[in-house]
């Protein structure tokens, strides 16, 4: 019956089709094949397709009435039931096995079948893969035969199909594989991400089963950053060939289904190719882990921006990326003052902000080359949601530079500077005009230490310093450090041409609170308006209104100024400077994985190393070889022939008490064995 078809048997309608139907199939072993429903047996009133009712190799003609029963239940329920008995799914089994390889090697409606199967068998495998390995085996091998049954060639540049994780990398991806190799063609990230996934001897972690799309994304990211266009597989001496073991005792017991691929090399022989994957694999989970277990714990929350925080930005959705390329468009001379809570609402967030979460904000704007101030991670405080923030632009060729010791200096001399400018009630344009400009011009700093303190000025001008709080930063100074940072004082306030008494006194407060004696502000104000050596006072002439000038010669002596308290400040710092201190995520939130391995690398088969393993998994892929052949592949894998295969047989023994192959040449391996060393 074609997919889709329907028909009852005894009295059961039976959908889908996919199935033999009749009194008469001949298998080719002589005998009516296994699969056959042939309506003129008999068939029980009842039964129950979750008992087990059949031998090893079942057959409809054989069962008992009752266990026919079972079968037509199950089919009719639309054989999805995950806890039907594997002998009734093997059953249906035999029927596209016999569908795949023999009708369609000479029916052309069979062979246009070829794809219905192969989703059937995914389906299938997504079912009963996990409870029984024989059947995941078995079905798994099929798949690759319906895959490859024409094999067409580039196969590296198709979509992957979807195959089961398995004891040996499926055919289809090891004949993509061999033909890149064969092209020369760079293998491209998605079919070495698919590689990395159905690689069995690489051990996936929770974060990169649990986060499918962003560890993908990463993984190809790593990937294309490490090889460009992918990397270029050697093309090795082992050749590629699939004999295919049915599962039908319809097909004689001594008959070898082959598939070959001419010269097309089995990449799977070598092992380096598969310690880079196990490097990029590991590379890429460790960044997912605490979004894995936030995950874990919050099942629905992965878009809010809780959740993506724990995400590399890189990572982060369509929506989050155009709300950051618009606050960019937003910015002024490279920064955007806005509310704290605006800010958030513009990102997703659901929540109130913690103290952890305002960090982790912090660092992921850094990550995509965006400040934040107040500068939460070098232990501002951190704002309340009605706070106004500053979110700015950082250099691409820099780092934050937040524990350079010049760096805090200049903010402290900032700071000071911005509560003498303030100190009329109103922080002018003239005052941050030359703050901005002095800021800009400072050459002991980094470009992004300055977009740095520019993005600060923005908040001081709405929410200048505090003398009190920056008193106690300022006792530990020498008294010749205050001297000098006071005369700048005197000369930031001078800078607009005008000190008004609300800025002398206040002038009189940073002198006290530096230890200097007030009086000296009048002779420091009045030095600075004259001018320093390096400046001239021009005066204007009477009668005439000049308005606010600034006067480069001025600014240039007190950049040099600036300059010079800075360094004095940063003796200081310097002896004070501290690490932030790491995330440390508690043992009772790992996962359980990440206690136990951080390799990314699945145990070797039989417990034998990496070489060693490589080649019994190989030779596990077929019932036999030639010695020429295992030679090719002991070579591909610097391994000597006789001791390797010695070694392979001894490790068999003593994890099953049974050899994994027997003879010489040709070398036939033990089917028995299979059920015992499949994951």
């Amino acid at each position: 019956m074609p997919p889709g078809a329907s028909i009852q048997v005894a009295g059961i309608t039976i959908l889908g089709g996919m199935v033999y139907v009749g009194t008469s199939l001949k298998a080719r072993s002589g005998s009516t094949d296994p699969c056959l429903i042939d309506p003129s047996l008999s068939v029980a009133r009842s039964g129950d397709y979750t008992e087990r009712q059949t031998n090893y190799w079942p057959s409809y003609s054989d069962i008992s009435a009752a266990a026919r029963r079972s079968y037509l239940n199950w089919l009719a329920d639309g054989r999805k039931d995950p806890e039907a008995d594997v002998g009734f799914v093997f059953l249906f089994f035999y029927g596209l096995e016999r569908r795949a390889i023999i009708d369609a090697n000479k029916d052309d409606a069979a062979r246009a079948d070829l794809p219905a199967i192969a989703a059937e068998l995914r389906r299938l495998l997504n079912i009963y893969g996990e409870t029984s390995h024989s059947f995941r085996r078995y079905a798994a091998e099929l798949l690759d035969w319906v895959s490859l049954v024409e094999h067409p060639s580039r196969l590296y540049t198709l979509p992957v199909p979807e195959f089961p994780r398995t004891f040996e990398l499926p055919l289809y991806m090891r004949l993509a594989l061999g033909q890149a190799a064969v092209d020369g063609a760079p293998v491209p990230a998605h079919l070495a991400i698919a590689w990395a996934r159905l690689e069995p001897t690489i051990y996936l972690r929770t974060p990169a089963t649990r986060c499918v799309a962003e560890f993908e994304k990463l993984f190809a990211e790593q990937y294309r950053a490490k090889f460009g266009d992918g990397m270029v597989l050697k093309r090795n001496r082992t050749k590629l060939k699939m004999v295919y073991r049915a599962a039908s005792s319809g097909f004689p017991a001594s008959e070898e289904l082959r598939l070959t691929f001419k010269d097309t090399p089995d990449v799977t022989a070598l092992t380096g190719p598969v310690n880079t994957l196990k490097e990029l694999v590991e590379a890429a989970t460790q960044p997912l882990e605490s979004y894995s277990r936030f995950m874990g714990r919050n099942a629905d929350g992965g878009a809010s921006l809780e959740g993506l925080l724990l995400l590399p930005a890189t990572l982060w959705p369509n929506s989050v990326q155009r709300a950051l390329a618009d606050l960019r468009a937003s910015m002024s001379e490279g920064a955007v003052a806005l509310k704290f809570n605006e800010l958030l609402a513009t990102l997703g967030a659901k929540t109130t902000f913690t103290k952890e979460r305002t960090l982790a904000l912090a660092r992921a704007l850094e990550s995509v080359n965006l400040g934040f101030e107040p500068d939460v991670l070098q232990g501002a405080k951190v704002p309340k949601p009605e706070d106004v923030v500053a979110v700015f632009v950082l250099p691409t060729a820099e780092a934050a530079s937040r524990k350079d010791s010049a760096y805090l200096a200049a903010s402290l001399t900032l700071e000071l500077a911005s509560a003498v400018a303030s100190a009329d009630g109103q922080f002018g344009f003239e005052e941050a005009e030359h703050l901005r400009s002095t800021v800009s011009n400072w050459k002991h700093l980094t470009g992004t230490q300055v977009q740095r303190l520019l993005a600060h000025l923005r908040l001081l001008r709405q929410a200048p310093a505090s003398l009190t709080a920056l008193k106690k930063r300022l006792e530990p100074l020498p008294v010749e450090t205050r001297e000098t940072i006071a005369t700048f004082m005197a000369a930031v306030a001078q800078s607009d041409g005008d000190v008004s008494p609300a800025e002398m006194k206040m002038l009189e407060k940073v002198y006290k609170a530096l230890g200097v004696e007030p009086k000296k502000v009048f002779s420091d104000v009045h030095a600075a308006a004259s001018g320093a050596p390096a400046a001239e006072a021009v005066p204007a002439k009477a009668g005439v209104t000049t308005g606010f000038k600034l006067d480069p010669a001025r600014i240039a002596a007190l950049q040099q100024d600036t300059e010079r308290v800075s360094a004095m400040l940063a003796n200081i710092f310097k002896e004070a400077e501290e690490a932030i201190p790491p995330v440390v995520v508690p043992a009772a939130e790992l996962e359980e994985d990440d206690a136990t391995s951080s390799t990314g690398t699945e145990p070797g088969l039989l417990g034998l190393d990496e070489a060693h393993s490589a080649l019994a998994r190989m030779m596990l892929s077929r019932t036999q070889w030639s010695r020429e052949e295992l030679l090719d592949v002991a070579a591909d894998l610097d391994l000597m022939l006789d001791g390797a295969l010695e070694r392979i047989n001894e490790a068999a023994f003593d994890a099953h008490d049974t050899p994994l192959f027997e003879g010489d040449d040709p070398v036939t391996v033990n089917a028995d064995i299979l059920e015992k060393v499949e994951p």
